[in-house]
């Protein structure tokens, strides 16, 4: 005849080890943590390379292995300054600027259309959106450099304004349709029963709580727009030139000088690590609204 052994009941504050619960979730929040700062220090060590590599002369940058005990030096600097960036930094921040402030006045009406007060198939005009991404730029690029040719917008900053809106426009307004589905339907029926009109309620009741949003949208269509080299690169020569394009200048016949291309990066790097530090609590919270339900 089989006996039933007696098993105790595992105390809800311990394991089947008997080891505190508590304990173990320490033990393994500190692990998670480690594991973070590894991930990220592996994601920003090329970063911090790149700035020691801009301090020190172009001798020690081109050593191999590399000497990171090396003497500190503003060469590169002084030289990238030399060359007179200025007017390739203000058409790249022309352009984005411009750009961004421009789509986020075409994707917050969209979106809105499409979320808070959606049109009748209204997935059908997202794919329509989505699609536009999905021709590679370079098949397009011929047909743009020609009609830009016979209008004469070749060598023009405002063409480039106008290509990086349509670029980033499908993207923006995704994005802020993921955000402004979050809004209380009971906020903007309360508006609408005070009297407060379309405008009205989307710049004092929508923006307000979707400024988070607004901002994660404007920060990554300023990056891409920051970013972009190909259309540039074609469509511009010396008048319209932007920073990235100003970047493949340093690498000539006579070699590639690391220290000052370097230098010449983190320079150009700057504004988008500082509009990113600047927006980061927003940027946080911008990319979290829309993605729980």
């Amino acid at each position: 005849m089989s006996t039933i052994t007696d098993v105790a009941p595992v105390p809800a504050t311990r394991t089947r080890g008997g080891e505190p619960r508590q304990k173990r979730r320490e033990r393994a929040g500190a692990l998670l943590g480690v594991l973070a700062w590894v991930i990220g220090l592996l994601f920003i060590a090329p970063i911090l390379w790149m700035l020691l590599t801009s301090l020190h002369t172009e001798q020690d940058a081109a050593t191999n292995p590399p000497s990171i005990a090396a003497p500190l030096s503003l060469q590169g600097y002084r030289e990238f300054f030399g060359t007179d960036p200025w007017p390739s930094l203000l058409n790249s921040m022309t352009a984005s600027i411009l750009s961004t402030v421009l789509v986020l006045a075409l994707a917050i009406p969209a979106a809105y259309a499409l979320s808070i007060r959606p049109v009748k198939k209204w997935t059908d005009v997202l794919f329509f959106f989505l699609s536009t991404r999905m021709l590679p730029a370079v098949a397009g690029l011929l047909p743009i450099y020609l009609f830009a040719q016979y209008v004469g917008l070749l060598d023009n900053i405002f063409l480039l304004v106008l290509l990086y809106t349509s670029m980033n426009l499908p993207i923006a307004v995704w994005m802020m349709r993921s955000f402004l589905v979050e809004v209380p339907g009971e906020i903007l029926e309360a508006a609408s029963m005070d009297g407060a009109g379309l405008v009205r309620t989307l710049k004092s009741v929508v923006m307000p709580i979707v400024s988070p949003g607004i901002a994660a949208t404007a920060l990554i269509c300023f990056i891409f727009s920051w970013n972009e080299l190909l259309f540039a690169r074609v469509l511009t020569s010396t008048a319209a030139q932007t920073a990235p394009v100003f970047l493949t200048g340093f690498v000539t016949s006579q070699g590639l000088f690391l220290a000052k291309v370097c230098a010449a990066a983190v320079v150009v790097s700057l504004p988008v690590l500082i509009a990113g530090f600047a927006a980061q609590d927003k940027l946080v919270q911008g990319l979290s609204l829309g993605a729980v339900k």
